[in-house]
């Protein structure tokens, strides 16, 4: 976390075009619709591709990123969400939960998310957790990341 508070200033021109194509890709194969959580925002690149179809709650433990993007926001962890149960419509993470313990970080997602939300996922190919299948996920593609989708 102390890195993305660091390249907090640079995060959009390292990073932004990469994470605006994967959000697009994500774009079409989700119903984006209702309460959307972006989980691992940063400093809201991504979330930018959904705001005009749902209302988007932005979340990430690096307040510095926070501090960068615009509209809803919270800092907090992905294992522990401080949502109730069946809260969010749409749930979307881009190359984030690589970051986390991930078995926690999917509970959490289910427990938030409702019966009949969508959820859409980014995991760097290079990780160790993208080389496993994600359970009651759908592998979209993969160049750089690995894409998931439930619902």
């Amino acid at each position: 976390m102390n890195y993305y508070n660091v390249i907090s200033k640079g995060y959009n021109e390292l990073y932004g075009e990469e994470q605006r194509k994967k959000a697009r890709i994500l774009k079409q194969h989700l119903k984006i619709k209702g309460l959307l959580l972006d989980i691992g925002a940063g400093t809201g690149i991504s979330t930018e591709e959904f705001k005009d179809q749902a209302t988007c709650i932005l979340l990430d433990p690096s307040l510095e990123m926070l501090k960068k993007a615009k509209g809803l926001r919270v800092c907090a962890s992905a294992e522990a969400l401080p949502f109730k149960n069946k809260s969010f419509d749409t749930i979307v993470s881009l190359t984030a939960l690589h970051h986390v313990n991930l078995e926690m970080a999917l509970k959490e997602i289910d427990r938030v998310k409702k019966s009949n939300a969508e959820v859409g996922l980014t995991i760097l190919n290079k990780s160790k957790v993208a080389c496993k299948e994600l359970n009651g996920y759908k592998k979209i593609e993969g160049e750089k990341d690995s894409l998931f989708k439930k619902g």
